[in-house]
Formats: C-alpha cells, structure tokens, sequence
C-alpha cells in the first residue's frame, strides 16, 4: 500500500470511529405517543406525517381523532423521533399546531412499517 493509501485508511478509519460515538444504537429503540391539536385535519397532515415518518425510518401509525386533532404513535432512535417531533409542531403548509403532546414510552417493536390508521368513526 502506497503513503496516500495508508493516509486515507487512516482518515476512513478515524472518521468511523468518531461517526460511530455519535450514531445510536439500533437497539434503542423509543416509542413516542404524539397527540396535535389545532388545525390538523383536511390539511394532509396524516399524509405528510407518514411520508416525514417513512423518510425518518420510524415505524407506527398516525390517524385523524373525533376531537378534530390528529394521534401518532412512532418507534424509532430517540433522534429520530425527535426530529419527527420537531416537525409535528409546524406540520405540513396548511396547518395551524396549536399543541403537540408526548408521552414517552418503551418500544414494543409491533410494527412492520408506517401507516395511516382507520379513525373507525363509522362505528360510532
């Protein structure tokens, strides 16, 4: 192996190294129960949630609630959720958050993917 060649495994190698402190574990995983309130539905919130979720690698659900605000539970890293979070608090053009609330709790790892959940207010 040639002196640049040496070099650069050496810089490939110190840069795994330092990406690696800073990259969760897969392994933990958090699920985070979202509630939003204000104006959230008939402006694609539920869809741009899942695409933001798809996008973001978190897997759960999202639907619209009798109370006019919109639910969400997501499993997913910690900063990842976050970012999903993050992003609830504006949501799609459109929307006019006026609270978003989370409660925090263990993943249960029971979801294969994202998806948009059936209110089921039919039934009502």
């Amino acid at each position: 192996m040639s002196r640049p060649e040496r070099l650069l495994a050496v810089r490939v190698r110190r840069s795994k190294i330092s990406q690696e402190g800073a990259m969760e574990n897969a392994n933990d995983r958090l699920r985070a129960h979202v509630k939003i309130a204000g104006r959230v539905q008939g402006v694609y919130f539920r869809a741009s949630t899942l695409q933001k979720a798809r996008q973001l690698g978190l897997t759960g659900w999202v639907m619209n609630c009798p109370d006019g605000s919109v639910e969400a539970v997501a499993e997913g890293t910690r900063s990842k959720l976050d970012e999903l979070i993050t992003w609830c608090h504006h949501g799609p053009p459109g929307a006019r958050v006026t609270k978003v609330h989370t409660v925090w709790e263990s993943a249960q790892n029971n979801f294969d993917s994202f998806r948009i959940k059936s209110s089921g207010w039919g039934n009502l």
